[in-house]
């Protein structure tokens, strides 16, 4: 029977495990949308090429792409539901990148102030800025379009991006007069990022702040215990501050118990309960939000045979979208006529 529900394209770079300010930005989100879209979720080892290209992080992918799927799987992504893919195994991907790159300009991309921030993280000027950072968006153009998605679900900085796969299906219709491809819509969920442990704005592998869904429960409560609270705030008897602090935001998003998080704000703001409690009941409310999550990653990793499994029948569906599309593209393009 013919799947009428539209597609749906968003992903991830394998480059770490995921953390709670992933779940939190947009794994959540995907897990409600794999019933109401046919979701295709993008494993882009491709992209961590552009900021990563050197053998001795490209040897880690492997293993990355292996905790991904695990981190998918143990968050309820359900590969009967949806389409899990490895980017680099479809290789329809090369070839419409090639056409797509013909269809927009150097100055266009460089007007991205992602490429910028990117450029910038990476420690890279004009003279050592590669081609396949500033063609960035052009690659991920072609992983939205390739299986012809109508719903990008992207945080704000990549909103840009999606503008630029809608530019580029625009032109290629215009320019060789066909319906090939559909104007995606960027969905970008409301601004709910999590602060890191330590108090900056946003939760981030590289800043060492993050409470990873693959944690254990000791590692849990260490990394609880040393989170930052109200600064002045330097004994349990002084009023302290609830919005803001980053304690109290946790307990927002994953303790269950609502007339305790009520409580501990109460006392909290009135100096008659300490930091040693307010934490402690956010690590046992942290670990009673992973602990479903722990159980599904365990099943899942004893059996790395069934990892496989799921990325070799995600990928092979995918081919077999990626091959009508470019049956499409050629056919528009007027490449490879039949002989």
């Amino acid at each position: 029977m013919t799947n009428l529900k539209k597609r749906l394209l968003t992903g991830d770079r394998p480059t770490g495990k995921l953390h709670l300010g992933h779940y939190v930005g947009s794994i959540q989100n995907r897990v409600k949308l794999q019933d109401e879209y046919d979701c295709y979720f993008i494993v882009a080892d491709l992209h961590t090429l552009t900021t990563r290209p050197e053998k001795e992080n490209v040897v880690e992918v492997p293993g990355f792409i292996r905790e991904l799927v695990l981190d998918y799987l143990a968050c309820g992504i359900d590969p009967v539901k949806s389409t899990i893919f490895l980017q680099s195994h479809v290789p329809a991907t090369f070839e419409l990148n090639l056409y797509f790159e013909m269809l927009i300009t150097l100055p266009r991309l460089s007007r991205l102030p992602t490429i910028k921030d990117m450029a910038r993280a990476a420690s890279l000027d004009d003279e050592s800025l590669p081609f396949g950072l500033v063609g960035y968006p052009v690659l991920q153009a072609v992983d939205i379009l390739l299986p012809r998605a109508v719903l990008v679900p992207v945080g704000r900085d990549n909103e840009a991006h999606v503008e630029i796969a809608r530019e580029i299906g625009r032109r290629f219709n215009h320019t060789y007069g066909a319906d090939v491809f559909p104007e995606p819509e960027a969905l970008v969920p409301s601004e709910r990022l999590l602060p890191g442990t330590d108090g900056q704005s946003k939760m981030s592998k590289s800043l060492g702040n993050a409470i990873y869904l693959s944690d254990d429960a000791k590692t849990v409560e260490q990394k609880v215990r040393s989170m930052f609270t109200d600064p002045k705030r330097i004994r349990a008897d002084i009023p302290g501050t609830v919005e803001g602090n980053p304690v109290f935001i946790y307990h927002d998003y994953f303790n269950d118990n609502i007339a305790e998080v009520a409580d501990l704000k109460e006392r909290y703001r009135t100096g008659k309960v300490g930091d040693v409690e307010v934490k402690r009941k956010l690590a046992a409310a942290i670990n009673r939000f992973l602990e479903p999550l722990r159980e599904r990653r365990a099943q899942y990793e004893g059996n790395p045979r069934f990892l496989d499994d799921i990325l070799a029948a995600g990928t092979e569906r995918m081919n077999t979208v990626a091959t009508e599309t470019m049956h499409m593209v050629r056919d528009a393009m007027g490449l490879f006529p039949k002989a």
